[in-house]
């Protein structure tokens, strides 16, 4: 298996299975629940009562995800969870009985574990593609040049052509001031997802053509968004991930939203932020520094990712060579 900067080895690329016993894989989901519970507390009140967060929004509405997703603790493949016993009390023995019920888990003689033949078998091109993206993404230097401009060119003119900008707050520097920010600044962003949003005026400004066919080709670690998505990756590739990883990611792509805003031209006084003035030389060395910090962040998530990626396709590698053993054997 492969090597990645960074790498924190959370699983093991083996067809032998780790078990965990009850109590240590219920008191890990229970400590899942509780932080999913508090990383998503913001949004369930402003759910309840009407109201909307410009920046902490986007995690659930660009990402559309349930609390519930997110609550859900995996342990990843190649792991089983061991029955309670009996005298474990009801509780328990009906939260392993819903854990079996899940799709894509089975029971074995010594507990529920992923199904990884079954799991490939809906979701195989999803994980390929992800492992594709994320081994070349890991493979190439980062780029600190961007300076967070991909949100001024979405709103690049919208002033001029009358129309509304992406979100509900006030141009800190107002439509003149921004386009002027645009018009003195190369655009060098390489993200197709955030190319997508700029405006028909600013698409032409910006040094690449991004698509989403050649998304895994300009991919690059120092991109926010690129960042930002290995909370989507990992809601992709769904139990797969350990329910530890998935939020680590949420906390990530959470802290990276913050910075894309602060250094974006929306005014986010409202929410207490000070803004990350890029079009000021204090403003730029800021927002590389930070971007730097997101950088090295990632380093070790995207490798961890990739290990649940490997650790999928190796056992499924190994089954097909264990079933040629047995039907050599057998001729």
């Amino acid at each position: 298996m492969p090597t990645y900067p960074g790498a924190v080895s959370t699983v093991t690329v083996s067809t032998a299975a780790t078990a965990l016993p009850h109590a240590r894989w219920a008191e890990r989901a229970d400590d899942h629940a509780t932080r999913a519970d508090a990383l998503t507390a913001g949004w369930r009140e402003r759910r309840a009562a009407g109201t909307t967060h410009a920046i902490e929004d986007f995690l659930f509405t660009y990402y559309p995800t349930r609390p519930a997703q997110l609550r859900r603790w995996h342990p990843g493949p190649g792991v089983v969870v061991a029955r309670p016993d009996d005298d474990a009390g009801p509780v328990a023995l009906a939260t392993y009985a819903e854990r079996a019920a899940w799709r894509w888990y089975r029971s074995t003689s010594d507990g529920v574990t992923l199904d990884v033949r079954a799991f490939l078998a809906e979701r195989g091109d999803t994980v390929r593609y992800v492992h594709d993206l994320l081994e070349a993404t890991a493979s190439r230097p980062a780029r600190f040049g961007c300076l967070g401009l991909h949100e001024w060119a979405m709103v690049y003119r919208d002033h001029a052509a009358g129309r509304a900008t992406r979100h509900p707050l006030p141009l800190r520097l107002g439509g003149d001031g921004t386009d002027a920010v645009v018009e003195s600044h190369r655009i060098r962003c390489t993200h197709f997802d955030a190319y997508r949003f700029f405006t028909p005026e600013a698409s032409g400004l910006n040094t690449e053509r991004p698509t989403r066919e050649t998304q895994p080709a300009l991919e690059q670690p120092g991109c926010l968004h690129a960042n930002m998505d290995l909370y989507k990756w990992a809601l992709k590739l769904g139990p797969a991930v350990p329910g530890e990883l998935l939020l680590d990611t949420f906390e990530l792509a959470r802290d990276v939203r913050v910075l894309d805003m602060q250094a974006s031209p929306y005014d986010v006084s409202p929410y207490g932020l000070a803004p990350v003035a890029i079009e000021t030389p204090e403003g730029r060395a800021e927002y590389v520094r930070r971007q730097q910090e997101f950088a090295e962040r990632s380093v070790t998530l995207r490798a961890r990712l990739l290990d649940a990626c490997e650790t999928l396709l190796d056992t499924r590698r190994q089954a097909r060579r264990d079933g040629k053993t047995r039907s050599s054997s057998s001729g």
